[in-house]
């Protein structure tokens, strides 16, 4: 069985969610407010997340960041709001997914097992050490140390870091770090991965774009060299 959390306000929609799933391979757990969603989280520990955007207590745009500063589980937005701007904001959150309501059930079914099933894909034991001068990563624990001192980073700082480090002296563009980070193509307005940078780069005090440098009109570099 998967467990899903799914975070909804709308009690008939939320039964109707709940037991329609409970009729297959997953089992449901309802959150009904966007500031108990964190918490609930990290004690439900669930597989795949369905998330509701006008939540009492706390945006649901500000649920799915957080999460996904938290976790990499899939996030499968559910709104009823239609503007195109919301998806596109969504999936900068972090967000896999974005389905308006209403929904058909087996729709949904189809688009979490897809979700589930992508996930697993990248679930493969990844057991290596990466070094640059001063710079560690350890993919195992998903460790990062700099100047021989733990780096707290989110996980999505942690995961754009070791994609740009996977691929150290070569020019990635944001379409291809966003497929690589998020299995999702630069839309030409997507600004998370400019404002991600920006955070490693003050954390690593690379005020002067050294370690991580801008390729104008092409994307960015990871400099092996500037680490040492």
């Amino acid at each position: 069985m998967y467990r899903v959390m799914l975070v909804e306000d709308d009690a008939r929609l939320a039964e109707l969610v709940t037991e329609y799933l409970s009729g297959y391979e997953f089992s449901v757990e309802l959150v009904t407010r966007g500031d108990v969603a964190l918490e609930r989280f990290k004690s439900l520990a669930p597989d795949v997340v369905v998330l509701d955007l006008m939540l009492p207590g706390l945006d649901g745009m500000v649920v799915c960041r957080k999460l996904r500063d938290m976790s990499d589980v899939p996030i499968l937005i559910l709104t009823a709001r239609e503007d195109s701007y919301d998806e596109v904001s969504g999936l900068e959150q972090g967000a896999d997914d974005f389905v308006n309501k209403p929904v058909q059930p087996r729709v949904l079914l189809a688009r979490l097992r897809a979700l589930l099933r992508r996930a697993q894909g990248k679930a493969g034991v990844d057991s290596r050490v990466l070094e640059f001068g001063t710079l560690r990563i350890s993919t195992t624990d998903r460790t990062v140390n700099w100047r021989g001192q733990p780096c707290v980073l989110s996980n999505t700082e942690y995961k754009l870091l070791l994609v740009l480090a996977e691929s150290a002296g070569r020019v990635l563009s944001r379409d291809a770090l966003l497929k690589k980070m998020r299995g999702i193509e630069f839309d030409g307005l997507d600004r998370s991965i400019d404002n991600s940078i920006s955070k490693l780069r003050r954390k690593f005090e690379d005020s002067d774009s050294e370690k991580i440098k801008t390729v104008w009109g092409e994307g960015y570099l990871f400099s092996p060299a500037a680490w040492h």
